[in-house]
């Protein structure tokens, strides 16, 4: 099946067959590594709302996500899931992990543009103090 454009009628069928985890048991742990998404996204509302960040648990749950889904298609999944609003915090950690992007293809009809978002300067900050 080809994935042109990712929408609510094939978002699952993608993230399935994209997904790329030779330890999973079962269809649990699939929904446990998107989940990461969820936890992800509270985690940027937590720093919108409250300018508290977590940075360093965010970037574990990137890199577990990234563990089980390849660059290109956990981008895509990301910027699907993840609401425009924070697409500049995503982009911001994304670059710092080395795994964003000049474009992501078509979600929902759009085909997404790196240099059309924003860095979002506080997150920078912050990841520029992380010692690697």
């Amino acid at each position: 099946m080809i994935f042109n454009d990712i929408n609510e009628d094939n978002f699952l069928m993608y993230a399935m067959r994209e997904y790329n985890n030779i330890q999973c048991m079962d269809i649990e742990e699939f929904y446990d590594d998107l989940k990461k998404i969820k936890y992800i996204k509270r985690l940027f509302n937590i720093y919108k709302n409250n300018g508290q960040l977590k940075e360093r648990l965010i970037l574990n749950h990137f890199i577990i996500f990234f563990n089980v889904f390849s660059v290109e298609s956990g981008t895509r999944i990301l910027f699907y899931k993840i609401e425009e609003h924070f697409w500049p915090m995503l982009k911001t950690f994304l670059i710092f992990l080395d795994r964003m992007p000049d474009k992501i293809d078509s979600i929902r009809g759009v085909t997404v543009r790196s240099s059309d978002i924003q860095l979002d300067d506080g997150i920078v900050t912050r990841l520029r103090s992380i010692k690697v």
